[in-house]
């Protein structure tokens, strides 16, 4: 009776693993009508899952930022064009723009042929896999990884600075790599590496390990800085956002329940505006609403 029950129980987990298999397989073809990707990795196979529905974002909803847009849209617009064109490292802040950013282009230049691929950090080791996927196609493809940053023996590192720079083969001039972090060195340091005198884990010459670790960000051909709002910016893009939203009067009121928002948040950023304008845009449209009567 045991074997009989056990026999049941090993048959009824085979047919589990193979459901499973049938659930989380990859597509037989890439969809290659969208216009934005992401990029899936499942029991060891990589494959581009499209976003049916991505993210607009107009560069004219975004402020205070002009230096920056103009300097990533001008590098967008000649890689587009078929120009040469850098990598992009968007550092600083949180909050102040730097996803939305190359959220934005998309809506820019996909009529151009723009598309993009966004990657987790922990998928970098599948860029290899991802650029052969793209090299042949006629479209101009940004490889977009949010919130990049490596801890020391991470894979994707050396993956990332292949794709960078290229190794024996050339790097395929329809990809670029936009990338943004918190931290302009993508790979922490550590006190003890800043004294020269300091030898780390025995090793004859341990700036040379300090150096390898702050030479990725180098590796990006445009650096874009991007920083903090004063209250008066982060007043304006609250405003800007209620507009969106359908709010046009920006008085007291507004001004005063932004600045309170913003407190609650530790934050004034451009996420921390745009999250005020839905809640207070929100809570306006209900008030108006039977809810309250």
């Amino acid at each position: 009776m045991m074997t009989d029950v056990n026999h049941l129980i090993t048959r009824a987990e085979s047919l589990l693993d193979k459901l499973e298999a049938l659930l989380h397989a990859p597509p037989a073809f890439t969809e290659w009508t969208a216009i934005a990707w992401r990029w899936q990795h499942n029991k060891g196979h990589g494959y581009l899952e499209a976003i049916p529905h991505p993210h607009q974002i107009k560069l004219d909803d975004l402020h205070n930022i002009d230096l920056q847009k103009a300097e990533i849209v001008r590098n967008t617009a000649q890689f587009v064009q078929g120009f040469t064109a850098n990598n992009v490292l968007l550092t600083g802040a949180r909050g102040t723009g730097k996803s939305s950013v190359v959220k934005a282009l998309l809506c820019q230049f996909s009529k151009n042929g723009l598309r993009i691929v966004e990657v987790d950090k922990q998928d970098l080791i599948d860029l290899p896999q991802i650029t052969a996927l793209l090299r042949a196609r006629a479209e101009r493809f940004i490889v977009f990884c949010d919130d990049l940053s490596f801890e020391s023996g991470d894979a994707g590192y050396k993956a990332l600075k292949v794709v960078l720079d290229g190794s024996v083969s050339v790097t395929s001039d329809n990809i670029l790599v936009y990338a943004t972090s918190n931290r302009r060195h993508l790979i922490p340091d550590f006190m003890a590496e800043n004294l020269e005198t300091q030898h780390l884990g025995g090793e004859v010459r341990p700036c040379d390990t300090v150096e390898e670790k702050t030479s990725l960000s180098d590796r990006f051909g445009m650096w874009l800085s991007f920083y903090s709002f004063d209250q008066d910016e982060y007043l304006v893009v609250a405003a800007q956002w209620l507009r969106h939203y359908g709010i046009k009067q920006f008085g007291e009121l507004e001004s005063q329940a932004a600045i309170k928002w913003s407190h609650t948040r530790g934050s004034r950023s451009g996420r921390a505006a745009y999250q005020f304008a839905r809640d207070y845009a929100g809570r306006q449209q209900l008030g108006a609403t039977k809810y309250n009567q």
